[in-house]
């Protein structure tokens, strides 16, 4: 029961708070543990392919054992105490793992940027995408930022949430040491190609329930949120594959239906041009109204399926 309380009064935490600047979070904690692994490692490890799986193979055991084991300790010295301070830690964990606020911050800081100065909204948009942005017109921006959301509703929100629901803090814990690693290390470039592909493929079996889910959230959210419903489950249906992650494309193409525009597409990324599927069928332009459409479907979704998973949660302690 605890758990299932600390459950609810993290989200809220993190619907209301997000991430505050300056703030202590697990994921620069995690980042920092990355790099420095990776730098210790390159120097143990030969500097052969094999060498560099194995390497890329210790961080990921690592930073896993770390996720999920402090998680576990905090709550286990916390109930020493007394079951009020481990429902308080538990709630401060589960906040830590979501990023429904601090995804709506970061796109509409891209939206108000549009209406100022495009090389501002350029920059803005090139702080939570990979590609190259220096090239990108409005409808560029909007896209990039709209993907953005759509794909990091599933590992920002879906996933965490579900893993928390499972097994606590502990398990929202290891997720996010996962995530943190792709996010990371998960580059298919001459770096990262075989010192990132464990935790590249950690991170694809991790989302592969969570990023179905999320589509199919996502859509019951459109025809909630008063957006193109059957839009959504039609292009979800038919473009959720076209993507060359197993696993984005399920979030990006429901939301890209149930707004009404095109996601996906070649892009430049490090100077180099990158061809990818297009999803959804672009019934318009993309405008910078569609991010104030795609944050709405962000909360949406997300209440959603926090509102699933306190549900199923709920009925598993009573049972």
């Amino acid at each position: 029961m605890l758990s299932l309380y600390a459950l609810s009064a993290g989200f809220v935490l993190d619907l209301i708070l997000g991430d505050p600047i300056g703030w202590p979070h697990i994921v620069i904690g995690y980042g920092k543990l990355i790099a420095l692994l990776e730098r210790a490692l390159r120097r143990v490890f030969p500097k052969t392919s094999t060498g560099e799986l194995v390497a890329g193979g210790v961080v990921v055991v690592i930073l896993c054992g770390v996720g999920y084991l402090s998680g576990a300790a905090l709550l286990q010295l916390a109930s020493l105490v007394g079951p009020w301070l481990r429902f308080i830690v538990e709630t401060v964990l589960v906040w830590q793992c979501l990023s429904v606020r601090s995804l709506k911050t970061a796109s509409m800081k891209v939206y108000s940027a549009l209406s100022q100065d495009i090389g501002a909204a350029r920059a803005a948009v090139g702080e939570i995408v990979g590609r190259d942005t220096d090239c990108l017109d409005q409808s560029g921006i909007v896209r990039a930022t709209v993907e953005t959301v759509a794909e990091n509703t599933c590992d920002g929100v879906i996933a965490p949430l579900l893993y928390l629901a499972i097994g606590g803090a502990p398990l929202g814990m290891l997720y996010k040491s996962a995530s943190t690693m792709d996010s990371m290390l998960g580059y298919k470039n001459e770096r990262y190609l075989y010192f990132g592909r464990i935790a590249a493929r950690l991170d694809d079996v991790l989302n592969f329930i969570p990023a179905r889910l999320g589509g199919l959230f996502m859509v019951i959210a459109a025809f909630i949120s008063g957006l193109d419903g059957p839009g959504a489950w039609r292009v979800f249906r038919r473009d959720r594959l076209n993507h060359k992650s197993p696993n984005s494309a399920h979030t990006e193409s429901a939301c890209a239906g149930a707004i009404g525009i095109t996601l996906g597409g070649s892009g430049i990324y490090g100077g180099v041009l990158v061809e990818k599927p297009t999803i959804g069928d672009g019934a318009h332009l993309a405008e910078p109204k569609d991010i104030l459409l795609s944050n709405r479907l962000l909360t949406v979704t997300s209440l959603l399926f926090w509102a699933a998973c306190l549900l199923v949660k709920g009925a598993i302690v009573w049972l």
